[in-house]
């Protein structure tokens, strides 16, 4: 899923470095990024570093967090995501992440995000399972994917001096029987 993508309401594509200024006004909201341990992005060099993270991710797997925009205005990034490996516990896992712009919450944006992350990794990637880090405290997203049917498995010390983060999952055979 490299090219444009419909899926529902959104269009998903590969991130370019020209998302930069959509990039950093997302992630350097205070607001959306209430919930990340090291806070907003500071600039938009930090922007560049991500995308270029996101890009490298791109070209070693052929997938990768998408640049997210709606089908009624497809040149307007409205937020960034999708799957990437991550380690998780000492194992690399597929792992979903997603940041929506404030104006994007509350349209089920990340619910479809979601669903084409399932599709792509149990369709296209034949994955046995994806995962999701949240911290405990984010009810927000913790609500968001209880609702695509994934259950906490695990937790994770990833914030020094922090209570651990929670690893959603869900797998494959899960999804089937959800028919997600």
């Amino acid at each position: 899923m490299s090219e444009l993508e419909n899926c529902g309401p959104l269009l998903l594509r590969e991130p370019t470095m020209d998302d930069v200024e959509r990039h950093f006004a997302i992630f350097g909201d205070p607001k959306v990024s209430a919930y990340v341990p090291s806070g907003p992005l500071v600039d938009k060099a930090d922007s560049r570093r991500m995308l270029r993270t996101i890009k490298d991710h791109w070209w070693k797997y052929r997938f990768g967090h998408w640049a997210v925009s709606t089908v009624e205005n497809p040149d307007h990034v409205i937020g960034f995501g999708g799957l990437a490996y991550r380690q998780i516990n000492r194992k690399e896992r597929l792992n979903l992440r997603f940041r929506l712009a404030r104006e994007a919450w509350g349209n089920g944006y990340g619910h479809q995000l979601g669903l084409a992350s399932f599709h792509l990794a149990f369709q296209q990637l034949d994955a046995d399972a994806v995962h999701a880090i949240v911290r405990p405290d984010n009810q927000r997203i913790i609500q968001a994917l209880e609702q695509l049917g994934m259950h906490q498995t695990e937790t994770v010390r990833d914030v020094p001096d922090a209570p651990p983060s929670l690893v959603y999952s869900i797998t494959a055979e899960a999804a089937r029987a959800a028919q997600l």
